[in-house]
């Protein structure tokens, strides 16, 4: 895992990590590209639970339930261009905009989902976490 990725997920409750074969059957069955330093942290954690930083709470979900939430959040009816991938365990759920290259990560609402309201966090998955954690 990127050193930088370490430090700030120092108190993240991290899951064992997925394969690179995994990474890529789901890009397959999905046609999208994971981002480099997501799918680096997917072969580090599969998903986890805990804090980014003194005040950020996050949960980020296992690479074998994003398909699944993305349909059962209907993301791309309401918000389309958006793939989720976690949430901060309130009202928010994190998202990569496929609609940007390289993908933006943004944090759009729950309830009233619309890639309108999607607000940036980051320019890349490494960019995001520092912005939780507060460095950014």
């Amino acid at each position: 895992m990127h050193a930088a990725m370490k430090v700030l997920l120092g108190r993240f409750n991290m899951n064992p990590g997925v394969s690179a074969a995994d990474i890529s059957r789901f890009e397959t069955a999905t046609g999208l590209k994971l981002p480099g330093e997501y799918a680096e942290f997917l072969e580090a954690s599969n998903g986890g639970e805990g804090f980014v930083g003194p005040n950020s709470y996050a949960i980020f979900w296992q690479l074998q339930e994003l398909q699944r939430l993305n349909v059962e959040y209907e993301t791309a009816e309401y918000a389309p261009g958006l793939f989720l991938f976690g949430s901060d365990g309130g009202g928010e759920a994190f998202a990569f905009d496929t609609r940007t290259y390289p993908w933006l990560v943004v944090r759009v609402p729950f309830v009233g989902m619309d890639a309108k309201l999607a607000r940036p966090m980051g320019d890349g998955f490494i960019a995001f976490l520092q912005r939780l954690y507060g460095t950014e």
